[in-house]
């Protein structure tokens, strides 16, 4: 038995120190493998912190001392796990904690010195993204390859293979980093990455949400200061970082999976014991979320949707275990404090537990109330999608509030899917379908807080085969309405080049292919010497996205629709009252107006203006943004087939143009 080991914990920012402190857990063999979290901060809501010591025995350590309050000392059926509260609510310092198996006199010691951080100025009142954001969707290992040392890491299962699809291509951290100058010029001003944390998966662990340790970017992207040199470089550009951040389940490669701090961490099912782990007590998920809000559900259906694993590789966390859902919690704050974030975005949201994920985006939201939170809700009604967002009268009916601030508009994504390849308008086909999914709008309780894109990560590529099949009139149509709507504009990397890809033919690999230029020796550099095609998506996109992070009345103004005529859709986004005193001339008498068409009819339509008289509110002239063509209001207008016009009503005769 060793006498009076000493730990000492003091990373601060510092991660060169952290691999050293875990070198030498490594080196002497302490019986101490993990405290999480590893420190703190200092005038935190959340001050009252739970911190798990894990090691071999290391319940033996009953006796606790510490220069911290102790409010809390919890042992599990687990001897390998010690979770202790501290009271965290003074001043920043660096701090001792003595876990000994005695009176700490006589017995063995672990001396552990944590620090707790001064929390930067203004933190708690960090903006999250908004309406006024565009996001750029990337995902890591396909973006680019800023640091090909990192490909291949010793101790990690996967090693780079960038002729499988399925397998990891190298991307990293400072590759983004080495790219911000490319999506801020674009016009984008939010980055949303798939996960970057640990995967140790042996195969697809590129897209890593079956995550190993939450604590620790994966070495394969980069460091954890590597993140956090991320979000700082955002921030001078004056962008915002979203971290993809996955509640409802880890890896099966995950440490606490082989050694789980409690019977009850994960869910499992007594008809499958026997098996060997990750399927022992396994069963997957139905995948039916609407068992979720369904008044009529059976409970054994509720039971599989709920807490059946994603996939085998996933086991889904308990988030009724009290212990489970503060970790999450309490990780969750850690990220945000340490890297600076300035959103989240909550992979299968609606799979969560429901009590648990409101507590879960509670505590979060309590902690950093202007902060934003977006829960993917890949549902197929507006009613089911709208219920998952804070204080929806719907959700209500079931005394059940989510507290999450954002959800996905995913039946615009289904609309879009299909409306640009309709040529002909019906009650239920082409522009028509896009009309009414806005008329649903009155089911959402904050509409301008939901997110709206073309495409994602797992969704067919809207330029591949099968959907748009690289026809850029598509795309732009698709792309005006998708930046010109009501909520945050999100696009996928590669779709502003004219990306292609299938999902249904080719697997995900494909709708995930290496951004062209984002590795030495690519033929094609799309960042720098884009193609010919390539440039005609990007220069679209570009002015797009650079008008609209300009036009403060497309970040907030409100939505007036027309009903389709001939697959023809009109709307107009104007001003509220508040937004009139801009300090711009002459706005003041005005309300700031644009007026969006989307012919999607393969012929030219002609549109009689007198019909628009309520959205035109007396504007003589205007000016498509798209071309710069002017256009006199009091005449008709004649639209090329398969074409947009963003006409800006602010602009006056020959004046200066105010957007």
């Amino acid at each position: 038995m060793i006498k009076h080991i000493t730990i000492v914990l003091s990373i601060l920012l510092s991660l060169a120190f952290a691999k050293a402190v875990t070198a030498q857990y490594t080196e002497v063999e302490l019986p101490l493998e993990h405290i999480e979290p590893r420190f703190w901060w200092s005038g935190m809501e959340h001050n009252e912190v739970e911190v798990m010591f894990h090691g071999p025995n290391i319940a033996k350590f009953d006796e606790v001392r510490s220069d911290l309050t102790i409010l809390n000392v919890r042992k599990t059926d687990n001897p390998n796990y010690l979770f202790v509260t501290f009271d965290m609510s003074i001043e920043p310092n660096r701090y001792n904690i003595n876990l000994c198996t005695e009176d700490c006199n006589e017995g063995d010691t672990i001396a552990i010195v944590y620090d707790l951080l001064e929390r930067q100025q203004n933190s708690k009142e960090r903006k999250g993204f908004d309406s006024s954001d565009a996001i750029y969707l990337i995902m890591p290992d396909r973006f680019a390859n800023g640091d090909p040392s990192n490909d291949t890491v010793e101790g990690l299962a996967e090693k780079a293979n960038r002729d499988f699809k399925g397998g990891r291509h190298g991307g990293d951290i400072q590759g983004i980093i080495d790219h911000l100058d490319y999506i801020d010029d674009l016009g984008a001003t939010a980055i949303w990455s798939t996960p970057l944390l640990e995967d140790n998966d042996a195969r697809y662990s590129y897209h890593t949400y079956a995550q190993s340790d939450l604590y620790k970017i994966d070495p394969r992207y980069g460091t954890n200061e590597d993140y956090k040199r991320l979000g700082d470089e955002l921030h001078k550009r004056d962008m915002k970082l979203i971290m993809d951040y996955v509640t409802n389940h880890w890896g099966a490669t995950h440490w606490m999976m082989q050694d789980l701090p409690t019977k009850t961490w994960i869910h499992q099912f007594d008809d499958n014991e026997g098996k060997d782990f990750p399927v022992a007590g396994y069963a997957n998920s139905s995948y039916r979320q609407t068992t979720q809000m369904d008044p009529n559900v059976s409970k054994r259906d509720a039971i599989y949707a709920e807490k059946g694993w994603f996939v085998s590789t996933m086991p889904d966390i308990n988030q009724s275990e009290p212990l489970a859902l503060n970790y999450l919690i309490q990780n969750t704050i850690w990220w945000i404090e340490y890297a600076g974030l300035d959103g989240l975005r909550v992979d299968t949201y609606s799979y969560n537990e429901k009590e648990g994920i409101a507590k879960w985006t509670k505590a979060i939201m309590d902690e950093y109330p202007n902060f934003n939170i977006v829960g993917e809700t890949w549902l197929h009604d507006q009613a089911q999608i709208a219920y998952w967002q804070k204080d929806s009268k719907i959700a209500a009916i079931q005394d059940y509030n989510t507290h999450l601030p954002s959800v996905m508009d995913f039946t615009l994504h289904d609309a879009i899917m299909v409306a640009f390849n309709e040529n002909e308008q019906g009650w239920d086909k082409g522009m028509s379908k896009v009309y009414e999914n806005f008329v649903n709008d009155f089911l959402y309780p904050d509409i301008d807080n939901i997110l709206v894109f073309a495409g994602n990560h797992d969704t067919n590529r809207i330029n591949g085969n099968g959907l748009y099949n690289g026809d850029l009139a598509k795309y732009k149509l698709a792309m005006t309405l998708v930046l010109t709507t009501r909520g945050i504009p999100q696009i996928y990397y590669g779709d502003e080049i004219g990306m292609g890809g299938n999902r249904d033919t080719d697997g995900d690999g494909d709708i995930r292919r290496d951004f062209p230029g984002g590795w030495n020796g690519d033929v094609v550099n799309a960042f720098d010497k884009p193609s010919k095609e390539q440039k005609a998506y990007q220069d679209f996109t570009k002015k797009l996205l650079n008008y609209r992070r300009n036009k403060e009345v497309i970040h907030n103004g409100k939505l007036l629709q027309y009903v389709p005529e001939n697959n023809c859709y009109v709307y107009f986004r104007y001003a509220h009252e508040e937004l009139r005193s801009t300090g711009q001339v002459g706005l003041a008498l005005h309300e700031s107006r644009v007026m969006i068409i989307i012919n999607n009819n393969t012929e030219q339509v002609t549109l009689d203006l007198n019909k628009f008289a309520e959205g035109i509110d007396g504007r003589k002239k205007g000016q498509d943004i798209l071309t710069n063509e002017l256009f006199d209001l009091t005449k008709n207008i004649k639209v090329k087939g398969k074409t947009s016009l963003v006409i800006d009503l602010d602009h006056r005769g020959s004046g200066p143009r105010w957007f």
